[in-house]
């Protein structure tokens, strides 16, 4: 037996204090703020890669030994190190208010605002434009660089066009995919809606991300194409019940009407340039149409939240309730919303899953907005009603039956043909209403695979259903040039379902330095639409319902479905929270392709490096300062027809009938076909640095970016007798889109009573055609016949206006009929049309900001459009004195008085005198607000006061300098909006 020598005696000794120093530590992390544990907290010991995560439970164990140092961190809450000298060790984590603010909702994830690679905007609901707008798109208007945000027109709830760094393509879809809750939206309303995002109640939401460039946007396949809007909204829970209620109420004043002539100029006019017939024409009246079609409306807004814990389920419930009136004389939306989240653990909290459902009635009358052009063009010396018009408009306090006024025929018994129709009776008399419901139902299951920690399978499923029934009633009163009209009805039915599965695998684990966040999934979405209506063209009854005997009738069925079928992948790689890699791949195909064209496969990776993170940059200077490199590639189909690939039938209309002996029949024709289809593939690269700095006081970040999109589908000629039709669409274009983005924050001024904070975003972006065979004349106008305005052309930005180029004499007033010869062949015609101008901006951009003392809260929104043109098609086709004929008279529009034109030509029509700089500065928002902290007792009660487009300033002479196309023609003026509302906390 050997001996132990004093040596070997002091090697056990160490190699046994060595052994046993490792022990277990374990415990529980629980959130400062609920007490609720946390699962997926990181845990690793300071200085090595050795680490570990929290269970479900917030549960913990890990080898470590007296002297070493645990790190605990988990997003939205503050990191902190305790030394493991101790077991049971339970950690309370402590949010960071500045964490959750960065914390963004990304495709399938989320992940904190300093680990992307991607380029990505989130505005929280803090920053929201204020007051009580209708529709979500509002909350971000002018907030975002390089997002456009333009609505249609100023009827309530009105849709907007949304675009993300400029036009994506020419024949399809343009506008993001929106995303609610994980739910992709439906890329199409139904017939009676407004606006399909009019289903959110804004007060619900609480952050929207948007998605920029492919590398951020590609993880959702090809409905990206044009970027991606992730709207999330409130969530429950624990603890007590909070309530909310919001009330507003609002006043929208009509504030510029068209410049057309008073009836004293107008009367002037036609004294001056009319003959005798026209002179005796003019009424003895002074009536200003647009004063009558347009009023002041009111409207409400009120909401209901609950936010808590039924036993230890979180939930959140609201309410909602918009009363909204036109400007426009019996245009009105009615909405009711209701919205259901809750967010159950089960099996040990293994299990997390998340039930959202949210339904919306929308109550919708239309206003006829013929009456708009109507109002401009009617003859203003003539009345309103008339005793000798045949068509009843109500009964006087003698008994006489006094009817619309309108210009009739010899017999007086019809109005003139091509007369226009008395606008007041067109609000008054045609009845065109809809209810829309809508309802979003999705439940999520996150599992937490307990054989592989760090691993979670998701499983997500959603409905989103829409269902429309609507009618128009033209009644038989209403001025017709049409002998015997008795009345007209069409009732419409539409629905569309979208369906939602994803299924995907998840593995986020911390290896010491080194992070990993790997997603790989499968995901399904189909869309079926169902349309049908009837019509009559008789109506005796006097409440509107059909008669027996109606003698027309027709009826329209149209049902379509299409499928996406998608794989997808994605890795995050995080080294020591300084480098960044990001790698996607999403597999698409979609059933409006041909088979042998249907998959697609985009890519994209991404490179950030954080450079504050670096030694050598100090740690005083930024608190951020990132650098970004990311290319990636989208398809396009969205808003391409379905089946184009195959031969399919459309029925003929009721004007459209062969005869067999007495008896009429529909016929159906074959629609052209083109069976070589496929993706459109946009390929972007972007550049960008993010930055913040002086204690988080200035933040911000600038992008460059270029997209190329290859393989435009766009409109071809075939030649005749090879297809069933001369024109199909096909992929024969090419598009570039460039740009740089800046965005700016800045807290000038931040002491214990007063904060002023302003952001600024600026935006260059430029469009250009590179590859396109065969030029299209789009953008159809008012005048003439197929008169079209705009042109895609080779070399140009799309939706560029061709024009005729206008000659001016001395003083600078246009020639009439004086244009330049362009091709220089001594003659003015269509081959001297030249393309000038673009509707979309060359520069967009953004300042607002906010103000706070005490208790008084003050905040300001405002944009700059700068490079943007109009055609102004109303001066265009009204200016002229050529308008006094068919024994009627119209009105025209005060750009006579410039151009002094007479006839109405075509040359005339597409001057580019009618092209006009549209270049604005827009005072979106002003809200004054007070909060009273301790309303009776420990509630909050803020009351505020909001201004809406209260200033635009442009030199543009049409109605508005933001129109949606850049063609003005018979716009629904935007009121200016007074608001006055109360948020209750209790």
């Amino acid at each position: 037996m050997k001996k132990c020598t004093p040596l070997g005696l002091l090697c056990l000794l160490l190699f046994q204090t060595g052994i046993f120093a490792q022990s277990q530590v374990s415990g529980t992390v629980t959130a400062a703020d609920n007490g609720e544990p946390l699962p997926g907290v990181s845990i690793v010991i300071t200085g090595t890669v050795k680490g570990t995560t929290t269970d479900f439970d917030g549960h913990y164990t890990i080898e470590a030994g007296p002297e070493d140092l645990l790190q605990f961190s988990y997003l939205g809450y503050r990191t902190i190190s305790l030394p493991a000298d101790r077991s049971p060790l339970d950690v309370v984590m402590e949010p960071d208010a500045a964490q959750l603010d960065e914390v963004v909702i990304i495709g399938y994830g989320s992940v904190r605002k300093e680990d992307l690679t991607g380029t990505l905007d989130l505005v929280s609901s803090k920053d929201f434009v204020k007051g009580p707008v209708v529709s979500p798109q509002q909350l971000i208007q002018g907030k975002i660089a390089g997002v456009s945000i333009v609505s249609g027109g100023g009827a309530p709830g009105e849709g907007s066009n949304f675009l993300i760094r400029g036009i994506g393509s020419l024949n399809l879809n343009s506008n993001p995919l929106f995303v609610v809750d994980g739910v992709p939206l439906n890329d199409g309303g139904v017939g009676g809606t407004r606006n399909p995002l009019n289903l959110i109640n804004p007060s619900d939401i609480e952050a929207i991300s948007v998605l920029k460039d492919a590398s951020a946007t590609s993880i959702y396949g090809s409905r990206a194409a044009n970027g991606v809007v992730i709207i999330t909204t409130k969530k429950g829970r624990t603890g007590e019940f909070q309530f909310n209620f919001r009330t507003a109420a609002s006043v929208y004043e009509p504030v510029r009407f068209v410049d057309i002539l008073t009836p004293s100029e107008f009367r002037n006019i036609v004294e001056t340039y009319g003959d005798q017939d026209d002179i005796s024409r003019l009424g003895v009246e002074s009536t200003s149409w647009q004063d009558l079609i347009y009023k002041t409306a009111f409207g409400f807004n009120h909401s209901f939240s609950a936010n808590g814990a039924i036993g230890k389920v979180p939930m959140r419930a609201s309410l909602g309730y918009t009363d909204q009136g036109g400007i426009l004389k019996n245009d009105k939306m009615e909405r009711v919303t209701g919205s259901l989240n809750l967010t159950p653990r089960l099996l040990e909290d293994q299990l997390k899953l998340e039930f959202n459902a949210r339904v919306a009635r929308t109550e919708n009358r239309f206003a006829d907005r013929g009456a708009i052009g109507a109002a401009n063009s009617f003859d203003p010396t003539q009345p309103v009603y008339d005793i000798n018009s045949p068509f009843y408009a109500y009964t006087d306090a003698s008994g006489n039956d006094i009817g619309y006024y309108t210009y009739l025929n010899d017999a007086g018994t019809n109005q003139i043909n091509l007369a226009p129709t008395n606008p007041v009776a067109l609000l008054e008399l045609i009845n065109d209403r809809a209810t829309v419901d809508r309802f979003v139902g999705s439940l999520k299951a996150d599992y937490q695979l307990p054989w592989v920690p760090g691993m979670t399978l998701t499983l997500n499923g959603a409905l989103d259903f829409s269902d429309s029934e609507g009618f128009r009633i033209t009644p038989s009163n209403i001025p017709t040039s049409a002998s015997g009209f008795d009345g007209a009805r069409t009732d419409y039915t539409n629905q569309a379902t979208n369906r939602v599965f994803d299924a995907y695998l998840n593995y986020n684990k911390t290896f010491g330095k080194h992070r990993l966040d790997a997603t790989a999934g499968y995901a399904y979405q189909d869309f079926e639409f169902d349309n049908a209506s009837n019509s009559s063209e008789r109506i005796l009854n006097t409440d509107g319902t059909l008669n027996e005997d109606a003698s027309i009738e027709q009826s329209f069925i149209d049902k379509s479905k299409n499928v996406l079928l998608s794989y997808f992948g994605r890795v995050n790689y995080d080294f020591d929270g300084k480098y960044l890699f990001t790698a996607t791949l999403r597999a698409d195909a979609s059933s409006k392709l041909n088979p042998n064209d249907r998959w697609g496969y985009f890519p994209s990776a991404a490179f950030a490096w954080n450079l504050h993170n670096e030694d050598f940059l100090g740690d005083n200077l930024f608190q951020e300062l990132k650098l970004r490199l990311g290319y990636g590639e989208v398809g396009n189909v969205n808003g391409l027809g379905d089946y184009n690939f195959l031969t399919r039938y459309v029925v003929s209309t009721n004007t459209a009938e062969y005869q067999f002996g007495n008896a009429f029949y529909r016929t159906y024709r074959p629609e052209p076909i083109n069976e070589n289809l496929r993706w459109e593939v946009g390929k972007t690269l972007n550049a960008g640095l993010d930055f913040t700095l002086v204690n988080n006081r200035v933040s911000g970040s600038v992008n460059a970016y270029i997209r190329k999109t290859e393989d435009l589908i766009s409109t071809t000629v075939v030649d005749p007798f090879t297809n069933f039709g001369n024109t199909i669409s096909a992929n024969i274009g090419d598009m570039e889109n460039k740009g740089v983005e800046l965005e700016l924050n800045v807290v000038p001024i931040r002491t214990e009573d007063f904060e002023w904070s302003l952001n600024y975003n600026v935006a260059l972006n430029e469009n250009k055609i590179t590859r396109l065979p065969d030029p299209q004349d789009v953008g159809g106008i008012s005048g003439g016949v197929g008169n079209t305005i705009q042109r895609h052309q080779e070399g140009a930005a799309p939706f560029s206006f061709l024009v005729y180029k206008q000659i001016y004499d001395t003083n600078g007033n246009p020639i009439e009929g004086a244009y330049a010869d362009l091709n220089g062949d001594g003659e003015i015609n269509s081959s001297d049309r030249y393309l000038y101008k673009s509707p979309y901006a060359d520069v967009l951009m953004g300042l607002s900001g906010n103000f706070s003392y005490r208790n008084w809260d003050l905040s300001f929104v405002s944009r700059a459009s700068i490079g943007n043109y109009s055609y102004n098609n109303i001066a265009s086709v009204t200016a002229r004195t050529n308008v006094f004929q068919n024994d009627i008279l119209r009105n025209i529009h005060a750009d006579y008085l410039r151009t002094r034109f007479n006839q109405f030509t075509e040359t005339n029509l597409l001057s580019d005198h009618f092209i006009e700089n549209a270049s604005f500065f827009r005072l979106d928002n002003v809200t004054l607000g007070y909060t009273f902290p301790e309303f009776l007792g420990s509630n909050s009660l803020r009351c505020y006061l909001t201004g809406m487009n209260l200033l635009v300033v442009t030199d543009y002479q049409g109605l508005d300098p933001e129109i949606t196309g850049g063609i003005d023609n018979n716009f629904y003026p935007r009121p200016r909006t007074i608001i006055f509302g109360l948020d209750l906390n209790f």
